[in-house]
């Protein structure tokens, strides 16, 4: 049967989106590691609010376990939603099938300092696509959705019939819109039409029934 409730949350905004979204079409060359950036002071906002989102649900619909990424920037924005949902402790397993899809050797690079530095490389992704594209030592989408179809076929067995909340990133939950949605993956591609997934953003399912998608009401509300 598989879970009840899918609940699939991007973590809040983290230093690293922050230092992108500044850059904008300047090289940027980001030092930390993906596992170690952690959130912005928005993005512990967006977290208490997701907090608030979980509190507000009927009993019959809040999460009962939790999986999250191994990364910082999710483990923290579970960490602050659930202090503001205050709830009783969960179950959370922190599963490295849902870290976010690795960029290999370009790790601390943005596009633009990769067609500075290998340009070459940024042909390469534009001729095969940003779906297909897998950078020297890192992962394409359709690697990451390889994971995720693995992580999935063990969640049915461990979550059967209950509600979960899974904490990850854009990728992890671009890959779950396309998995749960059983479209083959000759159609992959078009999953990104519906990129970017936002920070602190929530997408539902219901016994694999997609509810809603990237909905940010509740940073609004």
């Amino acid at each position: 049967m598989g879970p009840a409730r899918i609940m699939a949350v991007r973590h809040g905004e983290s230093e690293a989106n922050l230092a992108y979204q500044e850059a904008g079409a300047r090289p940027l060359v980001y030092e930390r590691g993906d596992d170690e950036v952690t959130l912005t002071e928005l993005g512990r906002t967006q977290a208490v609010a997701l907090g608030r989102l979980l509190a507000a649900l009927p009993p019959e619909e809040a999460p009962e376990l939790v999986w999250c990424s191994p990364y910082l920037r999710a483990l923290d924005t579970w960490k602050l939603a659930r202090q503001e949902w205050g709830t009783a402790p969960l179950p959370v397993t922190v599963d490295e099938r849902l870290r976010d899809q690795e960029a290999g050797a370009f790790a601390h690079l943005n596009l633009a300092a990769i067609g500075e530095r290998h340009p070459e490389e940024l042909a390469r992704r534009e001729s095969a696509g940003a779906y297909a594209y897998r950078p020297p030592g890192g992962e394409s989408l359709a690697d990451v959705v390889i994971r995720l179809r693995d992580f999935l076929k063990d969640l049915a067995g461990r979550a059967d019939r209950r509600r979960v909340l899974i904490v990850a990133h854009d990728s992890v939950v671009l890959g779950l819109r396309h998995v749960l949605t059983g479209d083959p993956d000759t159609g992959l591609a078009s999953v990104l039409e519906h990129a970017p997934v936002l920070n602190a953003s929530v997408s539902l399912w219901r016994a694999g029934e997609l509810m809603r998608f990237n909905d940010v009401a509740h940073l609004t509300s």
